[in-house]
């Protein structure tokens, strides 16, 4: 048998730092790791880079075959964490941008997992990454936002079918981290009042609380307490409530910062 382990979104970032711990055996013995991103390379001889566009629907077609090819092959984990998000209001962002979102966030881990889960088996995991802003509407990440709730519902979802024949779904919901995600137009203005807001998550912490919880076929995975507080509100109180009190926040935030 081929343990694999398949990491999408693999060449910086969250992604980067799960394919390291991985590699030094965090989740456990893993004979594979396959590296999925536009900019694959080989990082340890354990590391099987792919270059492939996930908004190309012919990757799929290139990663199935790859696991229809190997030899006892076996998924002991997916983890769909490509992603890119597009700062602005909906009207005003370029209809292409919505669209690629739409098609990495939300069809690139249902088509994964849909190819994946016939090489699954007991004691398998999928680690899906989602995000704070799944837990309500975010105005000026509207897509994402959408996108990333659609994640952690379908998470959900999966984990109650497949939960009976021992394959967990775990939905890893960080705040921002200091990643290339934050390149993107218009991110600039949002990390500053994000940081004088609530601050950034470590990235290697949460890809190692990610991967724990995967192993331990948890549901959810919000690694910061400050989030968990706000994952509770979000379900308790109406959002348009929130959403007010949420852009206060941000503007004060955004003043501080400025003061600073």
């Amino acid at each position: 048998m081929t343990n694999i382990a398949i990491v999408t979104g693999a060449s910086s970032g969250l992604g980067a730092e799960l394919v390291r711990l991985l590699a030094e055996g965090y989740f456990g013995p893993l004979d594979q790791i396959w590296a999925v991103s536009r900019r694959a390379e080989r990082t340890s001889p354990r590391v099987r880079p792919f270059a492939l566009d996930l908004t190309d629907p012919a990757s799929f077609d290139v990663l199935e075959r790859a696991l229809a090819e190997t030899p006892g092959g076996r998924v002991a984990l997916l983890v769909n964490n490509a992603g890119f998000g597009t700062f602005g209001d909906f009207a005003a962002m370029p209809a292409p941008d919505n669209a690629a979102m739409a098609r990495l966030l939300v069809l690139a881990p249902v088509e994964l997992t849909y190819r994946a889960l016939p090489y699954m088996a007991a004691g398998s995991r999928i680690l899906n990454v989602s995000s704070v802003a799944a837990f309500m509407p975010q105005p000026g990440l509207a897509t994402y936002s959408a996108a990333k709730r659609f994640v952690l519902d379908l998470s959900r979802a999966l984990d109650a079918e497949l939960g009976p024949v021992g394959i967990h779904v775990t939905s890893l919901c960080p705040k921002f981290m200091r990643t290339g995600f934050l390149d993107h137009a218009g991110a600039g203005d949002v990390a500053a009042r994000m940081a004088g807001l609530t601050g950034f998550e470590d990235v290697r912490r949460v890809a190692r609380r990610g991967l724990e919880a995967a192993r331990a076929g948890r549901a959810l995975c919000i690694p910061s307490a400050d989030m968990r507080a706000f994952y509770v509100a979000a379900k308790l109180l109406p959002y348009p409530l929130l959403m007010g009190a949420e852009r206060a926040l941000m503007g004060l935030g955004a003043a501080r910062g400025k003061r600073g």
